[in-house]
């Protein structure tokens, strides 16, 4: 594309849309002077009230309904990933500029209503013409709401840049312009929900403006494995999932150190700082830990009367520290606890530094989680204190409390069983 003079021009005259009215034919009328690569600007409210997707009951329920992940809440205000992947305020779901008492649902499916309204234009016009379809949403870091194109047909909805020079020959890596969604920034200057006017036409793009409908504003959605801030606040702490597989790619030190300060942010008794972590990087050290504690607990297990071939399965559970390429250790120090005369006391001192140091490993577990690394909690090294401390040759007083297998997932986590918060609460 080379620069050129671009114009944003309102279409007004438009009706109140209602379900199964004609937009195409409507747009032509109130636009009768649509030329070739021209990209038409429709607010996606006007689009779903033509597919009728407008309902009557309580905008709360109609969140719930078009939910399918809680990015953030606070207070009135719910930040929603909807069924489209599209991540904005209420799920999309408004009640302005509709009946009292209805609510209106983004469109089914916005990139086939662009489709549509496309291929039926051009019927009408024989205009070679690109479809954008809006809505307004936030941004993080940023203030105030934009439009951003949430179906698109007729237009390439990305810019790549990568592998062009700028202009002081700099080779660019990483530029990909969303179009789009600039296209739907500047017609939204001439058109919005005070003003009435659900529909722009954009001229001097014709460069985006392409023969075939193209893979749509689905293609401005970024896959989750790429999405450096796709966990909310309310995605934190359901990001930890036990990953018992990983791959053998090296897991980052600086990552696994970053989890670490997380976890030490946990509340500890008497202001104290009772944890401590050992990072076993090497194979030698790994390898050293669970020799170790798999002898001690064949012993265990002999003692107790298992059969050799029951022996083998049990062990087997210790194989995701075996194949992990890293294995991060919790230590509990207990040197600030204070002592007390009575077992009663004296145990309870001991099982509020033990509670601190869940909290702690928690922490540690979901920090890794938001950096991408999978991790599983084992409780392997309880059984074997004294071993464990002797095979990593411990400072005295530090005491083991379970291993985490660290690393890249392998394969993905089994489906979170739903749990009534109900079954697990005592109200008086």
């Amino acid at each position: 594309m080379t620069s050129a003079a671009l114009t944003v021009s309102p279409v007004t005259g438009l009706p109140e849309i209602t379900a199964g009215a004609d937009l195409a034919a409507l747009i032509a009328e109130a636009a009768p002077d649509l030329r070739d690569g021209d990209v038409l600007v429709v607010t996606s409210k006007i689009v779903s009230k033509a597919e009728g997707r407008v309902t009557a009951g309580s905008r709360e329920q109609a969140i719930e309904a078009e939910t399918v992940r809680v990015v953030a809440r606070r207070g009135a205000t719910t930040i929603a990933q909807t069924r489209h992947g599209l991540v904005l305020a209420a799920a999309g779901v408004d009640e302005s500029n509709t009946a009292p008492g209805t609510v209106v649902l983004l469109p089914e499916d916005p990139d086939g209503s662009a489709r549509r309204l496309r291929k039926a234009l051009h019927a009408r016009t024989g205009r070679r013409l690109g479809v954008v379809i809006t809505d307004t949403m936030g941004r993080p870091w940023r203030a105030g709401q934009t439009d951003n194109a949430i179906g698109a047909a007729g237009v390439a909805v990305v810019r790549d840049y990568r592998g062009e020079a700028d202009t002081f020959g700099n080779i660019l890596e990483v530029t990909v312009a969303a179009v789009a969604d600039e296209v739907a920034a500047a017609a939204d200057l001439v058109k919005g929900k005070a003003l009435r006017v659900p529909v722009a036409v954009v001229r001097g793009l014709a460069g985006l403006v392409t023969e075939q409908d193209g893979p749509g504003a689905r293609a401005l959605i970024r896959p989750a494995d790429e999405d450096m801030f796709r966990y909310g606040s309310a995605d934190v702490p359901l990001a930890r999932r036990t990953i018992r597989a990983f791959t053998a790619e090296p897991v980052d030190g600086q990552a696994v150190r970053r989890a670490v300060a997380t976890a030490l942010t946990a509340p500890a008794p008497h202001h104290s700082q009772p944890w401590r972590f050992v990072i076993l990087e090497s194979a030698q050290a790994r390898t050293a830990l669970l020799d170790a504690m798999r002898e001690a607990w064949i012993a265990d297990l002999r003692h107790d009367g298992f059969t050799q071939e029951q022996i083998v399965r049990r062990i087997r559970r210790g194989e995701p520290l075996r194949n992990a390429p890293l294995i991060v250790v919790p230590c509990l120090v207990t040197d600030a606890a204070h002592e007390y005369p009575d077992e009663r006391r004296a145990a309870a001192e001991q099982a509020m530094f033990t509670v601190s140091m869940g909290a702690a490993v928690q922490n540690l577990l979901i920090a890794l989680a938001v950096e991408g690394i999978g991790s599983a909690w084992i409780s392997s090294t309880l059984f074997c204190q004294d071993v464990a401390a002797r095979a990593m040759d411990l400072p005295d007083g530090w005491r083991p409390m379970g291993a985490i297998a660290v690393g890249h997932a392998a394969e993905q986590a089994r489906p979170r069983p739903p749990r009534d918060p109900g079954d697990f609460l005592l109200t008086r």
